[in-house]
């Protein structure tokens, strides 16, 4: 998987509708004093060349109020507001879907539980991510359109073929993120950087998978089912004694 080193990914990598779609919602927030950013998934996809289809757009700004301009252009789609996380959703025809987010930073009270969320930057937005390489965001704003932000390094661990936490609190704060672990490295082909892997065989020992529900582990688990690696995910997560559907599902 080849990385281009300039300063820009190629938003053209995408394909023609979605290209259209995402010029669109960077002219929307344009006009309305905000930045849009392709971030996450879509992001890391395109640069390793993999297909996409849905779009994770983060706003400085709100993420709702856009997600209904753009709503608004497209009469036969779907808007979903989830007003707590200061999220949207839109559906379009032909099963496509846009997710919109007010960046924003988060605080945990304790492990395993939802943060609270505050409105804020991209920086901080991206912060609040699984991995380095999902930390990576992509200007969809004419004015600076194709700019990318990787405050963590994300591109240089796309490159190496890594996959690396932002902080030392990652599992404790989301234990969820052991079995995304498993899911990426083994979709992806990558390794999980030797401090990553430190840390989280100290969080499975310390049993933080313990402290969510078993319906958030669930879910994060029949992701892994849907994976042509499946049996190798979930090899990964015997090994890190991190495999809980037989104990807690009888699986």
């Amino acid at each position: 998987m080849e990385i281009k080193r300039s300063k820009e990914v190629v938003l053209n990598r995408l394909s023609k509708e979605n290209l259209a779609l995402v010029s669109q919602i960077g002219r929307l927030a344009q006009a309305q004093g905000m930045v849009a950013y392709l971030v996450g998934g879509p992001v890391r996809d395109l640069a390793i060349k993999l297909p996409n289809v849905d779009l994770d757009i983060t706003v400085e700004g709100s993420g709702i109020r856009l997600a209904q301009e753009f709503s608004t252009l497209h009469p036969s789609s779907k808007l979903v507001r989830y007003p707590a996380f200061k999220t949207a959703t839109v559906g379009l025809s032909g099963g496509h879907m846009v997710d919109f987010a007010t960046a924003r930073k988060e605080t945990y009270s304790k492990g395993g539980v939802f943060p609270k969320v505050v409105l804020s930057n991209i920086k901080d937005d991206l912060f609040r991510r699984d991995f380095t390489i999902n930390a990576i965001a992509i200007s969809i704003n004419p004015d600076s359109w194709g700019k990318v932000v990787d405050p963590f390094g994300g591109m240089d661990d796309l490159r190496a073929k890594r996959i690396r936490i932002l902080h030392e609190k990652s599992f404790v704060d989301d234990p969820t993120r052991i079995v995304r672990a498993a899911r990426f490295k083994t979709r992806l082909g990558f390794t999980l950087e030797r401090n990553t892997l430190k840390i989280l065989k100290r969080a499975v020992k310390a049993k933080v998978l313990d402290t969510i529900k078993p319906q958030r582990y669930r879910k994060e688990f029949n992701k892994i089912l849907k994976e042509k690696e499946a049996k190798k995910a979930m090899d990964c997560l015997r090994s890190w004694k991190a495999y809980l559907m037989e104990s807690r599902f009888g699986r």
